[in-house]
């Protein structure tokens, strides 16, 4: 496939297409106000990234209760206050030609105590002296994903993507080791699967018929199961309860050590699944237009940029100028950050990720 393929329209199954095959990966970047609103930081970001020509872009993990909060300076989406700032933001990714989202996220049993965080975990042994949520609270943080979502909306935004991935807490509740509930909510993997199912299927009947739903799925680390999340997936998939599916692979070259795809590239183990009108995208060290082009060949829909969008903020741009594309190399030095715009918190946050900025670099 031509890289020029990835300028190609994407239908969606609800609302309008994406314009190209770039979607922006939702990146962590503690630039929000302590109570969660957006600040001038938020709206300078989402501003250079409406003008990056992506077809998509989603926020930052967003949080749907405050005491769901995971990082300090976190973006919330849990009261009415917080929606002046949202809908600036998305009136930005708009003017910009983009399509629009917010990551729906909570924290679960990683929810921060030291920022105002709960943490709720699924199982009693899973955080020292604190019990499992009861099955009325798993009902109310259902609830916040879904008004989260209604909210979003109301901002102004195209749909959600709902977090499923890291730990967090739909994620969590997948998992075999973290869960050992005896209620609806766990045991069984249909049962493990039911509050991400009922957050999709909540979204969908409290927003309007174009609203879109995306979902971000891991698939290391936290007990989880690449057999079990197949399984799922394909459910997900065949009932078209999303629009569309984000990967989020450390490495999308990556390949199965073990089990029963063993050898096979961890993207075929979800591309090679019947998807009906869903698409199917991937992130994980995508930093060439090379690359991007390749994931298409591969299965993909589309392809989520993170690293390489950080750097470079265009990123779409420079691959349609530029078919051979390819991202500095990293390390780089905070100055290249600054001098592109970045915020000194967004620098400061990118200081603790390994080998992205030059240690002792001011």
């Amino acid at each position: 496939m031509s890289v020029s393929d990835l300028f190609k329209p994407l239908t969606l199954l609800h609302g309008p297409a994406m314009r190209n095959r770039f979607m922006l990966a939702p990146l962590t970047n503690q630039q929000s106000d302590h109570d969660g609103t957006a600040t001038e930081f938020d709206q300078r970001w989402m501003e250079q990234i409406g003008q990056g020509g992506y077809g998509l872009v989603q926020t930052c993990a967003t949080y749907v209760e405050a005491s769901g909060i995971g990082f300090e300076r976190q973006l919330g989406i849990n009261c009415d206050a917080q929606l002046e700032g949202l809908t600036k933001m998305a009136r930005a990714i708009r003017e910009g030609g983009g399509l629009s989202a917010v990551q729906l996220h909570h924290a679960g049993h990683r929810a921060n105590p030291l920022i105002g965080g709960i943490p709720a975990p699924a199982s009693n042994h899973t955080v020292p002296g604190v019990r499992a949520l009861t099955t009325e609270q798993v009902e109310r943080i259902r609830d916040s994903f879904i008004a989260g979502a209604v909210r979003a909306e109301t901002a102004g935004f195209d749909g959600v993507a709902i977090h499923g991935a890291f730990g967090w807490i739909l994620s969590e509740f997948m998992s075999p080791l973290y869960n050992d509930r005896t209620d609806q909510y766990g045991g069984s993997v249909e049962n493990r699967a039911r509050l991400t199912i009922e957050v999709m299927e909540g979204i969908r009947r409290a927003c309007g018929p174009d609203f879109q739903i995306g979902w971000r799925l891991s698939v290391e680390r936290y007990g989880l199961l690449l057999d079990e999340l197949r399984d799922i997936t394909a459910d997900i998939l065949r009932r078209e309860l999303i629009d569309y599916l984000d990967l989020a692979l450390w490495d999308s070259a990556q390949i199965v050590q073990e089990g029963t795809f063993k050898g096979q590239s961890m993207l075929s183990v979800f591309t090679e699944l019947p998807r009906g009108g869903v698409r199917v995208g991937a992130a994980g060290k995508i930093m060439t237009a090379q690359r991007a082009g390749e994931l298409m060949d591969q299965g993909c829909d589309f392809v989520l940029i993170g690293r390489a969008s950080i750097l470079q903020r265009d990123f779409p741009r420079q691959v349609w100028e530029n078919p051979a594309y390819e991202s500095p190399k990293l390390p780089v030095p905070a100055q290249y950050l600054r001098d592109g715009g970045l915020s000194e918190r967004f620098i400061n946050h990118m200081r603790g990720w390994q080998s992205f900025v030059i240690r002792g670099s001011l």
